[in-house]
């Protein structure tokens, strides 16, 4: 039955986290911890959000409501409204009155970090600015609703807890691409914006080149409300395993096999029988992660997506892709491309299965404490980290393959076709949908290039197609691979100097192309009308390479 009321909507409350982890001891009881303090133990501190000051609704995901049973005009109820605007005292029973903030380590690339913790402690570091209020079952299901952008926690740092409009309507739409896309993903519910709450945020100015923010801009405030199976991060697993190891409290130990035992729960256990000993369901866990998190890099690549920022923080334990921050999507195809200014080379598109394997190596060393005098049940974990390289190898020549329609990875084959796409600098995306229709010729693939074809460049590519042809041809109906290849290579891709009209047009009330884009991005391997494809199936124009804000920008949201 179709959810339409909000007293319905509560009835699906059912708080696992809640119940089963262990609240910070000196948490207040009534959820007003706002400010920045230390938090020494517990799973997560009650806190309340901070409501939106008249909010009006932006857009929903007429899918996620529809996959959650719920009916589109829920959105426009009132409690509905102000409880994911941030107003938690729209809460009715069996909801809980207040939401709640987890803690987290800090991992960069592998190397434990405490030096932004403002305590110098790491017992700082946590959700900021994401606030959980709802955790329900719906259709069988198990979901957690989070408010991005809901107000300060004791982990703010100082900081306001929001976000501004820009970086909402962006995560609110690159989750709705990614799901599109078939990419493990959080989603998106609902997003509000305040029409009288501004905040402050360096930006970069009109037509700016510089590669840092050079302008203060006032930003309407907004929250994003993201659901996902559960919002456990590597980070957290991290955070108690580096004090269990510390000796931090006397229940650390405790405290890390709870918050285990629940990812296991939470998002393990349809594959993890709960008949085996405890040892055996840490093995297994590490064996289904190892695949999961290879599998979500290989599609990440697929697709032309980079994470800009893949610290262990925000690494999904249930290896989905949950932060939506320093993101792009590679559009001038670049080994190399990072959008974000502070990302360096380590996080950049192609280095991602390496930024991949050190978190990982962040999640085998937390559940390892838990493995101690055990040396079998060690050996076996051990195993698995050590297969990681193997494994994510397989994954990328599993896609690679898909991509060129081959029953069988050629790696010569696929590095040539790097090679010639870096020198004739193709479009990632309309390169490889091209491709998709199987072409005899290189004119065929000429429009995806940035610059005009040499002749010593067009005989290259005549030989590597003829290579390639020669595979397709050789195993199979072509028709059929074109169309395989049609479902692995989108025919639309995110492309940032379209998106930032749409979050300055929403600045200003107008929330058209925000809604446009939600419609084109829900079905982005269907082939687009001429009028659509005359905006969204095009090249880059050169007004904006190196633009600021468009080509690269800060993490400033």
């Amino acid at each position: 039955m179709t959810t339409t009321s909000f007293a319905a909507f509560a009835q699906r409350a059912d708080y696992s986290l809640l119940d089963s982890l262990r609240p910070d001891p000196q948490a207040s009881g009534d959820g007003h911890d706002h400010r920045p303090r230390q938090v020494f133990s517990g799973h997560y501190v009650p806190v309340t959000p901070t409501a939106l000051p008249a909010p009006e609704l932006v857009a929903h995901s007429r899918t996620l409501f529809h996959e959650l049973g719920l009916g589109d005009g829920l959105v426009h109820d009132d409690p509905f409204r102000r409880l994911f605007s941030g107003d938690i005292t729209a809460a009715q029973a069996p909801m809980r009155p207040y939401g709640w903030a987890t803690g987290y380590a800090l991992s960069i690339y592998g190397s434990e970090y405490i030096q932004q913790c403002p305590f110098g402690t790491g017992n700082g570091y946590g959700d900021g600015r994401a606030i959980s209020v709802f955790e329900g079952v719906f259709n069988g299901r198990r979901w957690e609703m989070q408010l991005k952008g809901g107000g300060p926690t004791p982990y703010c740092r100082g900081a306001d807890g929001r976000a501004v409009l820009r970086s909402s309507v962006r995560e609110f739409l690159a989750q709705e691409l990614m799901h599109a896309l078939g990419v493990p993903t959080s989603r998106s519910l609902t997003l509000y914006v305040s029409r009288s709450e501004t905040v402050r945020r360096p930006w970069y100015s009109p037509n700016s080149r510089s590669f840092d923010p050079d302008i203060l801009v006032d930003n309407p405030a907004a929250i994003t409300t993201r659901v996902a199976p559960s919002f456990l991060r590597v980070g957290q697993l991290e955070l108690f395993a580096r004090r269990a190891r510390s000796g931090a409290h006397p229940e650390a130990r405790h405290e890390l096999r709870m918050i285990v035992e629940h990812l296991i729960e939470r998002n393990y256990r349809q594959e993890i029988d709960p008949a085996l000993e405890f040892s055996d369901q840490v093995v297994a866990l590490a064996g289904l992660f190892r695949g999961r998190l290879t599998s979500l890099v290989a599609n990440w690549m697929r697709v032309g997506y980079c994470q800009g920022n893949f610290n262990s923080d925000n690494c999904a334990a249930g290896g989905y892709t949950l932060d939506y921050g320093p993101f792009g999507f590679c559009e001038l195809f670049d080994p190399r491309f990072q959008p974000w200014t502070g990302g360096g080379q380590h996080f950049s598109f192609f280095n991602q299965p390496v930024a991949a394997e050190a978190n990982y190596q962040m999640f085998w060393a937390s559940l390892r404490p838990l493995l101690e005098g055990n040396p079998e049940a060690l050996a076996r974990l051990d195993g698995i980290r050590e297969g990681f390289a193997e494994a994510m190898a397989l994954e990328l020549e599993a896609m690679w393959s898909s991509k060129l329609g081959l029953i069988r990875y050629d790696a010569e084959l696929a590095q040539d076709l790097l090679q010639l796409m870096v020198a004739s600098k193709v479009d990632y995306t309309i390169f490889f949908r091209r491709l998709s229709e199987i072409p005899e010729h290189v004119s065929a693939l000429q429009e995806s290039f940035y610059v005009p074809c040499s002749e010593e460049l067009e005989a290259q590519w005549t030989s590597w197609l003829q290579r390639w042809r020669h595979q397709i041809t050789s195993s199979g109906d072509h028709h059929e691979t074109a169309a395989a290849m049609q479902r692995v290579n989108p025919a639309i891709t995110w492309r940032e100097w379209l998106i930032a009209p749409a979050y300055e047009q929403a600045a200003h009330g107008d929330f058209t192309l925000v809604r446009e884009l939600q419609e084109v991005f829900s079905h982005p391997y269907e082939e687009l009308s001429p009028e659509l494809a005359a905006t969204y199936d095009r090249l880059k124009p050169r007004e904006f390479f190196n633009a600021g804000g468009v080509s690269h920008y800060s993490c400033s949201s």
